[in-house]
């Protein structure tokens, strides 16, 4: 969370710690089936699932869920090869697989025993299996194996409910107008929708006023998004 300052002033940023529970998880269209498979483990008709989706859609919240209740580790680059080698079939969570700095062969090991023993394995990714950036296509091949699925925002409840959490995260109530406001200009990603949550909550506290359309169409107006409207009557107190 953010400390207010004077009117005017940057206010000093103490960081906001999200939630990963599974009930500030927002469901919509875009991601049902995802969720539905998370929820149905142990009963999984294939070791391998691979959560696909763009940057903030909430790929690693749903691991988080799913380890939870599997009672998965996250596995860590280093740790790779050791527990490809030590085989067994405790879950595995691999979180960005394809940014994460593995070492290709080792991880190829990891899914392979994975796969033969059994042991169930949650994948995230940002990218396309085929984008990848592994020199061979062995390990693309065994991840092509897996239940995929791909994560999207679809409607503008999803995207205002996940304003509502990012907001609620900062310890942050904004009117529900203003959310649907930001909603009907802004470009729509998960990403912008993370960039400008943080950004209004800035420029709110920098004018130490609450998060009002004032605010939000000065933060549109940051991302680049229209005119800062001025002809708003009395928008502070709504």
């Amino acid at each position: 969370m953010t400390t207010p300052g004077p009117a005017g002033q940057l206010p000093f940023d103490y960081g906001h710690a999200p939630s990963h529970l599974e009930e500030d998880y927002i469901e919509g269209e875009g991601n049902r089936l995802a969720i539905g498979h998370v929820r149905g483990y142990p009963n999984w008709a294939h070791p391998l699932t691979l959560i696909e989706g763009p940057a903030k859609s909430g790929k690693s919240h749903l691991a988080r869920i799913w380890a939870e209740r599997a009672g998965a580790i996250f596995v860590q680059p280093q740790d790779a090869e050791a527990l490809s080698r030590g085989g067994g079939d405790a879950p595995l969570v691999i979180d960005d697989i394809e940014r994460s700095d593995y070492d290709e062969t080792t991880l190829f090991h990891l899914i392979n025993q994975s796969m033969r023993d059994l042991r169930p394995v949650l994948m995230t990714t940002r990218e396309p299996i085929a984008n990848w950036p592994f020199e061979t296509d062995d390990l693309k091949s065994r991840a092509r194996l897996a239940q995929h699925f791909t994560l999207a925002l679809s409607d503008d409840i999803q995207l205002s409910q996940m304003f509502v959490k990012l907001f609620a995260d900062r310890q942050v109530s904004v009117d529900p107008k203003v959310i649907s406001y930001i909603v009907a200009r802004m470009e729509r990603s998960p990403s912008e929708v993370e960039a400008l949550a943080e950004l209004a909550d800035r420029l709110a506290l920098a004018r130490g006023t609450a998060i009002t359309r004032a605010v939000a169409a000065a933060a549109l107006a940051e991302r680049g998004v229209g005119q800062l409207e001025l002809d708003l009557k009395g928008d502070d107190d709504e």
